[in-house]
This record gives C-alpha cells, structure tokens and sequence, in this order.
C-alpha cells in the first residue's frame, strides 16, 4: 500500500508540530509506523491522500456513530453554520440539547456544556471538591480522563499511595491528592478511604475503554455507589467515551448505577468538540452565578456542537433499533474472530459491549490493568500493521477501543473476518519462528 504523500506531509509536519501530530497516539509510534494522512472520511471508511481507502475502527475515538458524513447529519450542519458559527450568548439549542440529556440521562438533573471530555471532568472535580470542601480524589490505575494535572498519576508501590505525577509539568503538591485505586478491586478503594478522610470524589469510566475495553465485575459499580454514599464522598462516571454509545443512557444505564455527577463528550457533538458534566441539581447549584465554583467558556453551548449533537441524540432515539443492531453485529464479530484464533493457535481474547470492543493477545480474561498490560504488544504491532496493509484501521495502540458505526454492515464485517483470516495467519508463522529461536 503506497503512503508515499502521508510520508511527505508527517515530514513536513514534524518540522511545525511536537511530534508531527496533535495528540500522541496519532504517532503512530508505539507500533513502530508512520501516520496516514485523512482526505475525506464517508460511512464507514476513511480515504487517505495517496487515495488508500480503509475500513474504519477507530471512529474518531467513539465520537462516529453514524458513520463519517451522515448524510442528514451534513444537512442540518449545513443550516446551522448559515445562521452563525459562534455567538457567545444565549440560544435555545442549548436547552433542546439539555433536555434531551436529562431525558436518557436522569441522574443529570442539571448540566452545564463545556468543549472536550477533558474540560468536563475538570470542571467536575472543581464541583466536587467546592461542594464537599474536601481535597483528595480517587481514580483507577488505567483509566484516563483526559490531560488534566490531578488525573495524569499513576500509582505509587500500594494501594493507598499518593499519586505520582505521569507527566512533568504537573507539581507534586497537586498531584498527591490524587489517590490511585485498581479497577474492579472495591477493596483498593476501602482501603484509601479508611485511612483519608479527606476525600472529595472518586471518578472513574464505568466501562473502561482507555486500557482497552473492560467491563465492570459483578458487584463493583454498585459496591463503589453504597462506599461513597456511607463516606459522603461524590461518585463521578466518567462516559465521555461510553455515553450514548453502549447505550442511550450510557453505562449507568446498563447497570442501573446512578451517579452523582456524569461526564459526556464524544457522540453528543456527532464529530463536534462538545463536553457536558452534571448531576443532582444540589451540586450543579454550587456553580457561578448561582454559586462559588467558578466555571466559564466562550464556545461552551457553540451552536454548530449543539444542533449536531441534537441531530445525533435524536436519530439514536427515535431509531431504537441502532443498539440491537450494533450488538448483534458486535456479538457476530467476536465470535468468529475468535473462533479464527483458536484456529490458528494465537492466545487472545475480546471485551466487547455494544459494538465497542478491544483484542488482546492474551491468554486468560483480562480484568483489570495488570492483565491488560500483560497482553503481548508485539502481537499487537504485527496484527495492527498487517490489518492496515488490508484496509482495516484499528486504533495504532493495544490499549484503545475499537468501535463500529451504523455502516458496518454485514459486508464490512465479512471484509474484517476475511483481513482477520489472513493476518493471523501470517501471525501464527511469525510466532512459531519466534518461538524456536
């Protein structure tokens, strides 16, 4: 497959921009190759410069449900962008928006919109430390919340740890009041809570999709709801990536957890940058004007997001079929990829809820940070380039999710199988070579 311009422009790029790209991942490096360059993106492919045209896993990271370019989606941006691109004042779209929130999701009793993922769970660990006067939080080793200071930690040699900062620039003093729990462990939890009284929240994806996709064990959402509630500590679902995505009322939805606050990006800007934190209305109260917890953005509620994410939620209401359809094909996938893999002798294994799933080349269930990061990356890199020479785009890292839109129909997945079919193939060879040496 010829990348011959994508090369020119990652050249060109990394004379302009740290890395070449705008976010890491997009490097491309941690499976030891260049990026492609996007032209154009429709349904459920993505056409390069040099005019490769690959299926689409990736999605842009959960936020394409409809497929690239829906047609009525493009119809009704379109209209919008003749009435104003930004107005830094007051439309009704915001409360149309709102109230369609607040309709799939009820704990959201009041919600204000911000601009990214990350800009909703900073704002919304402000609230919770504003609301409760309490400094420390909780996060889970694994789970990323975006670049925030507080939440770019990784745990220390015990459960109850200070957190460490992940990233320099990030002064220690703010770092420690982060504290690093292990998903799925509630017991991790128990333990920084009976030694801290000073905690404000704890936050987590209760689905997680940033180590790869790992579903919540039996009893831990619910065992981490009755915990916070017997602590008064706030409990926070980070479902920026799983809103409106597993479900039309998200992740709470599917367990029946009701959170304190929530936090939503992704599908509710259909492509857009949008976010959106909120909750019991007690809480929300607490923000400027009608408290003392300060939060603002000119483009928060920008009308374009806005109508799009209207446009989106509401297509995913009216349309109640779309998640069936995303699990059986889902459920269909996995089960031949698999069946491919124990064909061909390869240790792996898939986590998957609503067309949202992640391989691991692993062989036992992965649970967890330690199982996930014990996966083989190499594998990794084989499968993730071998797919890409057959027009399949996976996420270019182990510990992503994949997803599918509306798109993938039964061709795509038979396209998927067929790529699956000759890249494990050539992976086994690789393996058994491996493995003599």
């Amino acid at each position: 497959m010829n990348r011959e311009k994508s090369h020119k422009l990652y050249e060109a790029a990394k004379k302009l921009l740290p890395g070449g790209v705008n976010s890491p991942v997009r490097a491309f490096a941690s499976v030891g190759e260049e990026p492609f360059y996007v032209r154009r993106g429709k349904g459920a492919y993505l056409f390069d410069v040099d005019g490769n045209k690959y299926l689409d896993y990736v999605a842009s990271w959960g936020a394409i449900i409809l497929g690239h370019a829906d047609d009525g989606l493009v119809r009704e941006i379109t209209s919008a962008i003749q009435e104003g691109t930004s107005f830094g004042a007051c439309h009704p779209y915001e409360i149309d928006l709102a109230q369609l929130i607040t309709e799939a999701f009820p704990s959201m009793e009041s919600m204000r919109l911000v601009n990214s993922g990350t800009e909703a769970t900073m704002s919304a660990i402000r609230l919770a430390r504003g609301f409760t006067g309490k400094n420390g939080i909780i996060k889970f080793r694994g789970c990323y919340h975006g670049h925030v200071d507080s939440l770019l930690v990784k745990a220390g040699s015990g459960l109850a740890t200070f957190g460490i900062p992940d990233s320099k620039g990030i002064p220690g003093d703010l770092a420690k009041h982060t504290y690093v729990a292990e998903f799925n462990r509630l017991e991790s939890v128990a333990a920084i809570t009976q030694k801290n009284e000073d905690i404000a929240c704890v936050i987590l994806e209760p689905i997680m999709g940033n180590m790869g996709v790992i579903l919540p064990e039996k009893g831990f959402l619910s065992g981490l709801r009755e915990l916070c509630t017997a602590k008064g500590i706030l409990l926070i679902f980070d479902e920026v990536m799983t809103g409106f995505r597993v479900a039309y009322g998200g992740a709470q939805f599917l367990y029946n957890i009701r959170p304190d606050l929530t936090c939503l990006g992704k599908v509710i800007g259909g492509g857009f940058p949008i976010g959106a934190f909120g909750g019991r209305k007690d809480i929300m109260d607490r923000i400027a004007p009608l408290g003392d917890v300060y939060q603002a953005g000119t483009l928060s509620g920008n009308p374009i997001a806005v109508r799009a994410g209207i446009y989106v939620i509401k297509y995913l209401k009216e349309e109640s079929a779309t998640y069936g359809l995303l699990r059986r094909r889902g459920e269909e996938l996995k089960a031949a990829v698999l069946e491919c893999a124990h064909r061909y002798e390869i240790p792996y294994t898939i986590n998957n809820v609503t067309g949202m799933f992640t391989g691991f080349f692993a062989k036992g269930e992965v649970n967890n940070y330690d199982t996930a990061n014990g996966s083989d990356r190499k594998a990794y890199e084989i499968f993730f380039k071998g797919m890409l020479n057959e027009g399949i785009f996976f996420a270019p890292s182990q510990f992503e999710a994949a997803f599918l839109t509306l798109f993938h129909t039964d061709d795509e997945i038979a396209k998927t199988l067929n790529a699956y079919e000759k890249v494990f193939r050539n992976l086994k060879g690789i393996l058994q070579t491996e493995s003599m040496q």
